[in-house]
């Protein structure tokens, strides 16, 4: 049983597909096989079951593959930080975020922090789904993720750091652009642009009308907040979204947003494996943000 064995098989559970482990891989599907084979006859049980679509981990292959997950992720932090103690670099940082995040929630901590800790690499990637960025903070591929806060997700831990109040986003010249607010119960017969139809944000806010007996009906979805305020504002539709920092006023320039006092806000914040595992920098950076948002909300 080798590490290459674990690391392998721990993508094969995740992806569950031998073929697409052995694309990312660069090798072919029997060297796939290979590892996982190894690693049932050293076990003496059956790790994967075979099906005509991919493959599925065992009873006994999910156990396996949290324990792997497990050490993997703390042996990748141990190498990372002893490769900082020989050579001398500072450190880094992997962002699980997007421009729209950078943009309201931390441009002025990336531009405090480069100034504060100029030899730190800090780095953004973009994950596709919120399951992806779990998997990621899991086997240390990220240090944090900022993320809607939503359900618990095992061996993750979630921290809020602020929470949206929503807002109707309507042109100026919108019939509702005039309102000092709305009720869900306003927006009963309104066609909105909805958010990403799987994103946590977006569940968040069909939950919140719920709770005042309201379903909303939606129009074609946006892949983020910042294009649904755009087609709202050139009045192609009308959007709920939370009232993120460095919004316009609400009742001035040709973008209007009306507040939605009655609803749930949406907490957002960090996500990371463990908060006591951060590196430094990562740590650093996290609590910069925090700081940063907490003076702008004061």
């Amino acid at each position: 049983m080798t590490l290459d064995d674990l690391r392998v098989f721990v993508a094969v559970c995740r992806a569950g597909s031998l073929s697409a482990v052995a694309r990312e891989l660069g090798c072919t599907q029997s060297a796939v096989s290979q590892h996982v084979r190894r690693l049932e006859r050293e076990t003496g049980v059956a790790l994967v079951e075979r099906r005509p679509r991919g493959v599925v981990a065992t009873r006994a292959g999910r156990i396996l593959e949290a324990a792997a997950a497990e050490g993997i992720s703390g042996l990748d932090l141990a190498v990372r930080q002893l490769r900082d103690l020989v050579d001398g670099h500072s450190g880094y940082v992997r962002v699980a975020t997007g421009a729209t995040t950078v943009r309201h929630f931390m441009s002025d901590a990336v531009v405090a922090f480069r100034r504060r800790h100029p030899a730190v690499n800090l780095e953004f990637r973009t994950v596709s789904s919120g399951r992806g960025t779990f998997d990621a903070l899991a086997d240390g591929t990220l240090d944090l993720a900022w993320i809607t806060i939503g359900p618990p997700v095992r061996g993750i831990e979630q921290r809020t750091v602020v929470e949206l109040p929503w807002v109707l986003a309507v042109r100026e010249d919108d019939p509702l652009a005039g309102r000092r607010g709305l009720t869900a119960a306003d927006l009963t017969d309104v066609r909105l642009i909805r958010l990403p139809p799987n994103s946590t944000s977006a569940a968040q806010l069909d939950a919140a009308c719920a709770e005042s007996g309201v379903r909303l009906t939606y129009e074609p979805s946006v892949a983020d907040w910042d294009t649904a305020l755009l087609l709202a504002e050139v009045g192609a539709g009308r959007a709920v979204v939370p009232a993120v920092p460095g919004l316009p006023v609400p009742g001035e320039g040709p973008l209007r947003l009306v507040p939605l006092p009655g609803l749930r806000p949406l907490p957002v914040g960090w996500a990371v494996r463990r908060w006591d595992a951060l590196n430094p920098p990562a740590r650093a950076f996290a609590d910069m943000v925090v700081e940063r948002r907490a003076a702008a909300a004061g």
